[in-house]
């Protein structure tokens, strides 16, 4: 696994990078009751590693009561879209984290609720202000205690106030929409708090974190900012023969490789626990592998220790092929970026071939030892999202619908013959309580059919879905191999009453070319028409990746003027008869 580079190296770099043009921007508040030295530093460096130019503002030492609670602040005048309050439990509970026995349990309680609401009018007030994400941690629990062995004897005790503080937080933010919660006892617990906190730092300038953990705790805030941008990996490609289990299939066969509950199979089974688990969250699979196929499929089948299942892959390029080539027909027929893929495989060959001819593909370095496989896995924040939809677990299950259906497209005479096969049913959805997560993630992570590739939060959404002037649907797709869930979104902007705007369109990749999207735009039509208006203005934005919709309007009969599409709806349109559309 490659090193963490040092502070010192991050801050060098990051002089270097301010001045690049990126193909994002975003902008970053750092709030924090201690010194947090080089913090801004490692995110510029690592934001710009994505292509995001990264904008920071970083409060005054331990100033973050004055800069939330001031209706002017210079937070405020910044304008962040993510903001990161970092606390430390010895600037909260004071005198107390030494000797908190000098108070009564009801005095500790009384305390504690105090200082917690403290912390919750902080995040009400801020909401109030700002419409940037919050991220705040909770505390890390010391192993030190006043009482020694005796801590766990004691009713209400120093470790179980903080436990309680952690708990009311995550309590406070699982009910609010734009307010998320890092880890900081889980980030300390990770790294050791022997490792992270350091006395000399503490004492020399009130270092809570270790500078040398600073690029880890970076990492931490990166989960958040690849969520916020939409720009989580969507896809792991895997090697098979010593990366996906030990051995070589066609030399060792089904009884010779190297799976099992002992030592060397089991790092292996756990490794393909931890991708079945991110199988489960969403993550697609697929296999870009040099062997027979007939060999590696006999394992799949018959090894009795094969927690991968052929059905947890959505491709499987298994040949004597160039694994560059394999690799770009896997993004090809997923329909998905290559920047999309994470690829792990344990040749160093392949891996140094796969960087130079693909550097989009985020290739993992991997070490010799195989038993570092998962600790790996678990630490790439490349997955990263704010929210886990029934679409994303449904992910695997719609692929291996996918392949059902392209059986289907090969055993047809027309593409127009298979598309009437598939017994299509659209329903159309308005905004609600249980789309609107769906539509934002939608918004965030669709690039290639996006007629504008505008980006909104969940907030924004539910924003525009409960006022007058927008109209805000989604459309779920079903055949009859499967329900592919919400893959479609559109969001019309009711301008003028002659004239509605749309302001996002977009079909998610999985379900381009099954004429979804005539449906989707009859529906706004319909909806218009309804309402009086006479005109349908849009806009095609072109990016790098948005070029399957550039036809889009001109094919559904828009006439360009200026940068903008009209569509007169005096005009009929013809959608696709062969789709069943259900309205709600």
């Amino acid at each position: 696994m490659k090193a963490e580079p040092k502070l010192s190296q991050y801050i060098t770099e990051s002089k270097s990078v301010k001045d690049k043009n990126f193909g994002k921007e975003l902008r970053i508040a750092i709030l924090s009751s201690f010194t947090l030295e080089g913090l801004s530093e490692t995110l510029t460096v690592k934001c710009a590693e994505k292509d995001v130019g990264c904008k920071t503002y970083v409060s005054g030492y331990n100033q973050y009561n004055q800069e939330i609670l001031k209706n002017d602040s210079h937070l405020y005048n910044f304008s962040p879209e993510i903001t990161f309050l970092i606390l430390d439990p010895r600037k909260i509970f004071g005198g107390l984290f030494y000797n908190p026995y000098e108070l009564s349990k009801e005095q500790r309680i009384d305390f504690l609720n105090k200082k917690f609401n403290e912390i919750k009018e902080l995040i009400d007030f801020f909401k109030s202000k700002s419409k940037s994400k919050l991220i705040i941690s909770n505390f890390w629990i010391p192993t030190y205690s006043p009482y020694g062995i005796s801590e766990t004897k004691t009713k209400f005790g120093f470790h179980e106030m903080i436990k309680q503080f952690n708990q009311n937080l995550l309590k406070k933010i699982q009910d609010e929409d734009s307010v998320y919660l890092l880890d900081m006892e889980r980030f300390v617990s990770k790294y050791g708090e022997e490792n992270t906190f350091d006395f000399q730092q503490y004492f020399f300038g009130d270092i809570q974190i270790s500078i040398k953990f600073i690029p880890q705790l970076a990492n931490e805030l990166m989960s958040f900012i690849i969520a916020y941008l939409g720009i989580s990996k969507k896809c792991i490609v895997l090697d098979l023969d010593n990366t996906l289990w030990g051995g070589i299939a066609g030399e060792d066969g089904v009884d010779g490789i190297k799976l099992g509950h002992q030592p060397p199979g089991n790092v292996f089974l756990e490794f393909q626990e931890h991708l079945l688990s991110l199988f489960h969250r969403g993550i697609i699979l697929a296999i870009n592998s040099k062997n027979n196929l007939e060999d590696a499929l006999e394992i799949f089948r018959k090894h009795p220790n094969m927690i991968l299942k052929e059905a947890n892959f959505a491709n499987l390029k298994i040949n004597w092929n160039d694994k560059v080539k394999n690799m770009k027909e896997i993004a090809k027929e997923l329909n998905i970026g290559l920047d999309s893929i994470v690829y792990f495989d344990d040749d160093p060959i392949n891996r140094e071939f796969m960087t130079m001819a693909l550097p989009q593909v985020k290739t993992v370095e991997l070490p010799d030892d195989p038993s570092q496989f998962s600790k790996i896995l678990q630490t790439l924040n490349e997955f990263s999202s704010f929210v886990i939809t029934k679409e994303d677990s449904d992910r695997g299950k719609m692929y291996s619908d996918q392949r059902k259906r392209d059986e289907l497209k090969d055993s047809v005479v027309s593409y127009d013959e298979f598309l009437k096969n598939l017994d299509l049913v659209i329903s159309v959805k308005k905004a609600n309580d249980f789309t609107i997560p769906r539509i934002s993630q939608l918004t965030l992570k669709t690039n290639q059919f996006n007629l504008t590739t505008k980006r909104y939060q969940e907030e924004d959404i539910k924003k525009f879905s409960l006022g007058k002037d927008f109209l805000v649907s989604c459309a779920q797709v079903e055949d009859k191999f499967g329900d592919s869930g919400i893959t479609g979104v559109f969001i019309v902007k009711k301008d003028k009453t002659a004239e509605w705007v749309i302001d996002t369109f977009l079909l998610s990749c999985r379900i381009i070319g099954r004429e979804i999207e005539k449906i989707m735009m009859d529906q706004i039509f319909q909806q218009a028409k309804r309402y009086g208006a006479k005109r349908i203005k849009a806009q095609f934005i072109p990016t790098q990746k948005n070029k399957p919709a550039e036809k889009f309007l001109g094919d559904c009969g828009f006439k360009k003027e200026g940068e903008f599409w009209i569509y007169n709806l005096e005009i009929p349109f013809k959608k696709p008869d062969f789709i069943e559309v259900r309205t709600e």
